[in-house]
């Protein structure tokens, strides 16, 4: 399973796409290299934050990670942060390249920038923190492996787990019995979202008495990295609120009541829809929305499904300064605080019933006793662990 992983996701660096990963028990973690990066004074570290194709106040995931690294900076006066947008995807690794003699460490937000591999090679006393990659691997001819680097940190998340509290939420929560959710492309971290969405819904419908439907647009419809149709609904970009808008308009008059948006900046148009639609709920990705969803004297979002970037960030940057760095590759899960969902009161609008279904699923995911199917993975929506 894991040298197909790696073959596909090769397969989408190649393609200057963007990426994640599927579940592996703790056990199976990999091995990070046995040389490690140099360490790095405890203060003045310079770091830089390269983004494409939208910057660092997109209030989802690039803004997740400059959070990581400004936490980082508050408790270490000594450094700065400089946010460098590259609105070319196809120019992302080069984008580092120009950058990458005037900074200490450099943190890469999304899987286009998982070609900096040589990059990294040539400045070991630089450190990178990759997310939502793994570095390919520059020895490969054929442009299929993946390789581990001592200077680089690449985490991937298991969006799926944020994707299924999601569908629990939404199922419950729903007064149309019709729910869906809203993409920017079909990289791998969206499916991964969509299929994790999808699956929530249906363990709500087979175990908490919901009768939820997912509504997809068939003239929305995604394919993924690999060439394969995954449905849903897929925007095309993110970075086009106005066709977000167009998307999130169209599954309201289908009588969608609760979206959950994963499309960065293109979300922020599905925002406006359903703050100009009635009784429209919405339920945030990657972050606490919920002060995007102000509308007025009411506020439209349900909840935030969660991938905690910004704390994983932050732990590697301590680590940079303290001297513990350990490169590698990693999947991230919710038995480290890496996915989740909002509950905290005043930033969700669940009511109780709903809570106590999502704390319960948290600790079934959390322990493995629940897997929520991902891109690439053998579990699918039909077959995943938690329907018996």
């Amino acid at each position: 399973m894991k040298k197909i992983l790696a073959l596909v996701l090769a397969l989408v660096l190649v393609l200057s796409l963007a990426a994640c990963g599927t579940k592996k028990a703790a056990s199976e973690t990999d091995t990070p290299p046995a040389s490690v990066a140099p360490t790095a004074e405890a203060t003045g570290l310079k770091i830089a934050i390269v983004t494409s194709p939208s910057g660092v106040d997109d209030g989802s995931f690039n803004q997740n990670n400059y959070d990581g690294i400004q936490s980082f900076v508050a408790a270490h006066p000594g450094s700065t942060v400089t946010p460098i947008q590259e609105p070319d995807m196809a120019n992302a690794v080069a984008a580092v390249g120009e950058i990458v003699a005037d900074y200490d460490v450099i943190v890469c937000p999304g899987f286009q920038f998982g070609g900096i591999t040589t990059i990294a090679q040539e400045n070991p006393d630089k450190f990178f923190i990759l997310v939502d990659a793994y570095p390919s691997d520059p020895a490969d001819a054929t442009g299929v492996a993946t390789i581990e680097v001592a200077n680089i940190y690449a985490m991937q998340f298991a969006e799926q787990e944020s994707g299924f509290f999601a569908g629990i939420a939404a199922a419950m929560e729903t007064k149309t019995g019709k729910v869906a959710v809203v993409n920017g492309q079909a990289f791998p971290s969206n499916v991964n979202y969509q299929y994790g969405f999808e699956a929530g819904v249906k363990y709500a419908n087979a175990k908490l008495g919901t009768k939820a439907e997912c509504v997809e647009l068939a003239s929305y419809s995604g394919t993924d990295v690999t060439g394969a149709v995954v449905g849903g609904n897929y925007i095309g970009g993110f970075s086009d609120p106005e066709t977000g808008k167009v998307v999130g308009a169209a599954l309201i008059a289908e009588g969608v009541d609760i979206l959950f948006v994963a499309a960065g900046n293109s979300g922020n148009g599905v925002f406006t829809a359903a703050k100009e639609a009635k009784d429209v709920k919405v339920i945030g990705c990657d972050v606490d929305q919920y002060d995007d969803g102000a509308n007025g004297d009411a506020n439209i979002v349900l909840t935030s499904g969660l991938k905690n970037m910004a704390v994983n960030v932050e732990r590697q940057l301590n680590a940079i300064a303290d001297g513990t760095f350990k490169g590698g590759n990693y999947t991230l899960y919710a038995d480290t605080d890496s996915t989740g969902y909002v509950s905290a009161e005043g930033r969700q609008q669940l009511s109780e019933a709903t809570l106590t279904a999502l704390a319960e699923a948290y600790e079934l995911v959390k322990t493995g006793k629940i897997v929520p199917p991902a891109n690439f993975s053998e579990t699918t929506v039909d077959n995943f662990v938690g329907l018996e």
